[in-house]
This record gives C-alpha cells, structure tokens and sequence, in this order.
C-alpha cells in the first residue's frame, strides 16, 4: 500500500479541518489527493474559502488509499447522504485501512456503522446523534479509526494522523516546524 491519503471535501467543509491534514501530510511526505464529492473540481467552505481539487470522487473508483479524511463543517450532511462516501468508508474499514473524522463527520462513520463498539470524539453539537463521545480528550484513535472534536483540535488531529502515517518522530518534526506546543 502506498503512503497515500484521500481527503474528500464537499460545499460547507470545515476549511481548518481540510487544508490542516493536507497541509502537514504532504509536509511528512505522504501523497495527498483532495477529491470533490460534487461533480465540480472546486469546493466552498463554510467560511468562503475556494479550493481546487485533484479529482472528483467518481474519477477514483478503484483506487485505494491508506487514509481516508472527513473534515466537518456543514457540508458534512451531503457527505453523509452520499452512498458512495459511505461505501468508501465501510471499505476502507473493513480493509483495516485508516478512516479519520473530525467536528461533525463522524457521523458520516456511524451511518457507516463502524462507529459501533469503537471509541470516539466529535463535536458537542451532534451529541445527541452520537451519545457515547468522548468529551475529554481531542482525538481518539480506536483500531483504524481515529476521530476528534472540531476546528480547535485540528492541530492534534493532524499530528496523529502524520504519526499514522509516518513515525513519532516525523510528527514531533512536523508539530516544531508549526511552533505546535502541546
């Protein structure tokens, strides 16, 4: 398996949730592809930002990733709705492949159903879909799936996916070239 990464970002993603774990991941190396869960190469976020994607998601059929990210946002409905994002996900979990969600997308992981008997954080407003968040910690990892809280733990949510992906060591390098101080 290549040390690879998919982000898949639709209108309404959360952009510190999306740009956080492109960014750090290419830093440690790893091949970033952002894919459109639209039709369209480009997606708005929540906040206005405009980013250009490699491909839509329909183009990458087939091809498997070691890492699947889900940023939040209120676009994280239509992923949610979107069967081929959960049919993604599902595989790529029962490959034992990593799946990785923040803010309100790990919702995206339950209607998945692989939320069930795992571990897990997301942000406070969807507690009452998912009752079992962990309120105490920013990212909990549980087998290969590995989720946190929101916009304000996506420094730590991106430095664990980097250790993942990489090493400790490659992570704590990342976290010094960021001035991340835990």
């Amino acid at each position: 398996m290549r040390n690879n990464a998919l982000v898949i970002i639709v209108e309404g993603f959360e952009e510190l949730e999306a740009v956080g774990p492109i960014d750090c991941l290419r830093r440690a190396g790893v091949d970033v592809t952002i894919a459109a869960a639209g039709k369209d190469l480009q997606a708005t976020g929540r906040n206005g930002i405009t980013l250009r994607t490699d491909a839509c998601l329909d183009d990458l059929e087939g091809i498997e990733y070691a890492l699947v990210v889900l940023p939040g946002g209120p676009g994280h409905t239509r992923l949610r709705s979107d069967p081929r994002v959960i049919e993604r996900v599902r595989r790529q979990a029962a490959a034992g492949r990593w799946v990785a969600a923040i803010c309100a997308a790990p919702t995206i992981l339950h209607e998945a159903g692989i939320l069930a008997g795992r571990k897990y954080t997301a942000h406070h407003t969807i507690a009452d879909e998912l009752p079992d968040i962990i309120t105490d910690r920013a990212v909990v990892t549980d087998g290969c799936v590995v989720t946190s809280r929101g916009a304000g733990t996506a420094v730590e949510f991106v430095l664990e996916l980097v250790a993942l992906m990489t090493d400790a060591n490659t992570a704590r390098e990342i976290a010094g070239s960021i001035h991340h101080r835990p």
